[in-house]
């Protein structure tokens, strides 16, 4: 018996987590986000990389060379667009884009510049007269503003709806990127009706007009917004990848000092709280699957067998043929050469399940390991997902 256990043990330790330096993406290819505010603090922004993050979020010029030393990147934000900035004249917002560009004067921490948070569509014209002026004075570097999700109000949104509301952000702004929110996990258990219809809506406009996409997701707990949890973080971050999402903002990292807002990342006395280690876990699986999912191409999103209103189920995929197993949603891809991806999601955020799926393409089916990065069998206990868990997979001939 002791023979038996040490071999057991012994066949476990090959496969046993090992802590180790790992490379991580840059913000510039794939940006990781606290959304908000971030301090000068070298200790608290230090804390920030350790996390998984790579853009800390809004500072201001002064902090720039602390958020540089920890290795990060961020948006300067010293030059909010209001309602009064957004009707300015060229003349002006070139003025004003100008010294901001100066002080700033190139520093390597500087992915790109806040303009507004949820204009309604109207303010979308002065918008893209401030995107221009980053665009000739700045080049290079991102003009950021972050879009309602498809539950705002008409009134916001314009009435046209919702899709709509996307092609004129493009039409005006002319964005090197979309960005949006949306919070959608309750605290009764529930997805907020219009998630999925929300990703859609934006993969669409995105391959229209050849842009990249990211999502703002909760990690937090406000208002009805459920708890955070490991599923929940999860679920929110693999959805956003099926559908060929190449960023992840989290709303909000510090905690803050009002209402009911409690667990986020960093605590109102900026102390880490369990979500903190939670989200060093999901984000560490971005960084480790990253240098192949920017290798690849988005050429499709299905369901099965839930499909929620406005998306496709598995007979519209293109490779995979059969997939069951749960509540699924298959992310497809192409590869450099055309081969074959597929990134399955288990929508289920409290339940794991195992699965199994059947490309159209003859080969055997490979995995990339979210944790190690290898490219290996897809066999024994690698079939189950956690909750709100994705596995990549892919065909090798």
């Amino acid at each position: 018996m002791v023979t038996v256990l040490v071999a057991a043990f012994a066949v476990a330790m090959q496969t046993w987590p090992v802590k180790q330096e790992r490379t991580m993406l840059r913000a510039d290819e794939f940006p990781i986000m606290a959304w908000g505010s971030a301090p000068g603090d070298r200790q608290a922004l230090d804390e920030m990389r350790a996390s998984g993050i790579n853009l800390a979020g809004m500072v201001r010029t002064a902090d720039l060379d602390q958020v540089h030393a920890a290795g990060l990147m961020a948006l300067v934000d010293e030059a909010h667009v209001g309602d009064a900035e957004a009707a300015l004249s060229q003349e002006e917002i070139d003025r004003r884009v100008q010294a901001l560009v100066d002080r700033v004067a190139g520093h390597p921490a500087v992915l790109g510049y806040y303009l507004r948070d949820e204009p309604n569509a109207a303010l979308f014209p002065g918008l893209g007269r401030w995107a221009d002026a980053y665009r000739r004075l700045a080049p290079g570097e991102l003009a950021y503003v972050s879009l309602f999700p498809n539950y705002a109000t008409p009134a916001q949104l314009g009435s046209e709806g919702y899709e709509q509301h996307l092609e004129e952000f493009v039409r005006h702004v002319r964005p090197q990127w979309i960005t949006y929110n949306h919070y959608a996990l309750m605290d009764d258990g529930s997805l907020r009706d219009g998630y999925f219809q929300n990703l859609e809506a934006v993969r669409r406009v995105a391959q229209r007009h050849n842009l990249p996409f990211s999502n703002i997701v909760l990690a937090n707990a406000h208002f009805h917004y459920a708890d955070p949890t490991d599923g929940g973080l999860r679920f929110q971050v693999y959805t956003t990848l099926a559908y060929g999402g190449r960023g992840i903002s989290y709303f909000t990292y510090f905690a803050p000092n009002i209402g009911n807002y409690r667990l986020a990342p960093i605590d109102q006395f900026m102390n880490r709280t369990p979500t903190w280690y939670m989200l060093r876990n999901v984000n560490m699986q971005i960084h480790t699957l990253g240098p192949t999912l920017l290798q690849l191409r988005s050429v499709g999103v299905v369901h099965h067998p839930n499909v929620p209103s406005g998306s496709q189920g598995i007979s519209a995929a293109r490779h995979v043929a059969e997939v069951s197993g749960g509540d699924l949603l298959v992310g497809e891809f192409d590869g450099p050469a055309g081969e074959p991806y597929a990134l399955v999601v288990n929508k289920n955020r409290h339940r794991s399940t195992p699965f199994s799926v059947r490309f159209r393409q003859a080969g055997t089916v490979m995995m990339v390991n979210a944790y190690t990065g290898a490219r290996q069998a897809w066999v024994g206990e690698n079939v189950w997902l956690a909750p709100g868990q994705g596995m990549l997979l892919f065909v090798s001939p």
